[in-house]
């Protein structure tokens, strides 16, 4: 592994996110590799300091990696706060900043003006470019579970971490009438949802690329649920527009949009501007004929535990490998977005 690595676990600072990136049975794991591991206290973190503790890692206070030594890599998972301007190590998390979206070219400079790195664990991919560490089947899972909840007038604010058994237990049915559908279904996220559907009595229809590559869009409207799990870092038609929604005819009445590329030319679904969240999971959009829309962008944080174990068990072993060639990838990613600042 070169030099030892020394992994910063950074507190996040959004206050509905309870996922962690690495879990402490992980954790023990990397400090038995001969990797140091620093983990900051969180208030919100579903697992506790003090299973850090036991399992070796050192304990620091909340946002001290931002004096951290130069040659820490900070993980994380969703954004960072606004200080410092400059940004000096490596960090590791989910940035969102390479297709485009709202702020990116001001996180990419920040990095850039610090000397630091984004790895995006977006772009932590196999040669193939399939991700290596993702939570896309709990996105999936949760988004439809909402959708269900939603068009059964079920679904209440504000959301509350839970289990998996739990929510099962709320949406759980023999046999639903509705007819729900879901775009990407042979895709992690994709086969969440299918099986969330499932456990609510729904046989969802299940399209993938081919029934997207010439989309039948009176087929997509005449479903009662879309749940849609296309991750695409291109551009392509859309598949729900604002005159899809002003049809007469339309049956769709909740879209779950999982992969939540709302800001990026990326988007499938432009038919809403801003992401939904725990306070206001859903928001409608038309008076006549209304169509609610969950959008929220990061699903998996309402099963913190069983996003995090299965998150975890994907992303320690590259972490193990911390020179191997998914990271050089993915600083690749990173270098090229500092090429296009100009």
């Amino acid at each position: 592994m070169g030099d030892a690595l020394w992994l910063w676990v950074r507190s996040e600072v959004r206050e509905t996110e309870r996922r962690v990136a690495v879990v402490p049975a992980d954790a023990r794991r990397l400090v038995e590799a001969g990797v140091r591991v620093t983990v900051e206290e969180s208030p919100r973190r579903v697992f506790g300091v003090e299973e850090y503790a036991a399992a070796g890692c050192e304990v620091v206070g909340a946002g001290s990696w931002v004096d951290a030594p130069g040659g820490v890599v900070v993980l994380g998972l969703k954004e960072l706060p606004g200080e410092p301007a400059a940004l000096r190590h490596r960090h590791v998390y989910f940035g969102h900043a390479y297709k485009g979206q709202g702020g990116a070219a001001e996180l990419v400079g920040r990095f850039a003006a610090g000397g630091g790195a984004l790895l995006d664990l977006e772009y932590l991919t196999d040669e193939h470019g399939r991700r290596l560490a993702a939570f896309g089947y709990w996105a999936g899972y949760v988004g439809a579970a909402l959708a269900v909840l939603a068009a059964r007038g079920e679904l209440e604010a504000p959301l509350r971490p839970t289990t998996r058994a739990a929510l099962d237990e709320s949406i759980r049915a023999e046999r639903d009438p509705t007819t729900a559908l879901v775009v990407g279904a042979l895709g992690r996220s994709g086969r969440g949802a299918v099986d969330a559907l499932a456990v609510a009595g729904i046989s969802a229809t299940a399209w993938d690329v081919a029934e997207t590559a010439e989309l039948d869009k009176a087929a997509l409207l005449d479903h009662d649920i879309l749940v849609n799990a296309v991750l695409t870092s291109t551009p392509v038609p859309p598949f729900v527009t604002d005159a899809d929604l002003d049809r007469a005819r339309r049956r769709l009445r909740v879209i779950s949009d999982v992969t939540c590329d709302v800001t990026s030319d990326c988007n499938v679904l432009p038919v809403y501007d801003r992401i939904t969240d725990w306070d206001e999971p859903a928001r409608g959009l038309r008076r006549d004929n209304p169509v609610d829309v969950i959008a929220i962008d990061n699903l998996p944080s309402l099963l913190p535990r069983e996003a995090s174990t299965a998150f975890s068990a994907d992303l320690t072993p590259q972490l193990l490998d911390f020179d191997g060639d998914p990271w050089e990838r993915a600083r690749g990613h990173f270098d090229a977005a500092v090429a296009d600042l100009g």
